[in-house]
């Protein structure tokens, strides 16, 4: 079975996510490491374990989630992959850091292109990618069927969905992506969002009350 990892980074309080495989390499996914102690905390627990790092992932492109790519890129010399619809919303990554005055490394550029149905693979292990848009432009969910959990980003969360008033957002867009590809797994399912703890499909299926709203017709957002 796969050991997953998540660190919780940055003010803006994102999960990162190390996910290895038993025979020791390991994908990093949505590195929101922000400062040079939570660095060191990602990379000590990396070291520590012996694990390889072969996969850059990014669910989607806000600033929370990539603070830490320039830092993961360099030091395990890895290619950032993602789905080339977020590549606009990275760009915007450092003026938004300049505009609120946060200090930011700037990430390289999506150059592993990741479309819906293609499986990133490591060791044993693979993960589908969704394609979850609708929270941003483009954003993806990592699902590992055989284990049964979805690296969901900010797309749904325990008793709550991502937020839709930043650029590219749109509410009956994300709620679409959450019916068509999150709720369309078995209940069992483990959510791993990119805040908050973890839920599962059952749960969210039954008790959200954005789910619930907007199964009755009702506005969200």
């Amino acid at each position: 079975m796969n050991a997953i990892a998540s660190f919780v980074f940055s003010p803006f309080a994102e999960n990162t996510y190390v996910i290895a495989d038993p025979g020791g390499t390991c994908v990093i996914i949505d590195p929101g490491c922000s400062d040079a102690v939570e660095r060191r905390e990602l990379e000590a627990y990396i070291l520590d374990n012996h694990l390889t790092p072969v996969h850059l992932l990014n669910t989607h492109c806000h600033i929370d989630h990539v603070f830490g790519n320039a830092f993961v890129a360099a030091r395990f010399q890895l290619e950032l992959a993602s789905h080339r619809g977020e590549q606009e919303v990275l760009n915007a990554a450092g003026p938004f850091a300049d505009a609120f005055g946060v200090p930011f490394e700037p990430s390289p550029a999506i150059s592993r292109f990741l479309e819906p149905g293609q499986v990133v693979e490591f060791g044993q292990t693979q993960l589908e990618v969704l394609f979850v848009p609708g929270h941003s432009p483009a954003s993806i969910a990592f699902y590992n069927r055989k284990e049964g959990y979805v690296i969901a980003g900010d797309t749904l969360f325990a008793g709550s969905i991502g937020r839709t008033d930043l650029p590219g957002g749109s509410a009956p867009v994300l709620l679409a992506s959450i019916e068509r590809e999150l709720l369309s797994l078995p209940d069992q399912t483990r959510i791993l969002s990119g805040h908050m703890q973890e839920t599962t499909v059952g749960r969210e299926r039954k008790s959200n009350p954005f789910l619930l709203a907007w199964k009755q017709g009702l506005p969200i957002g």
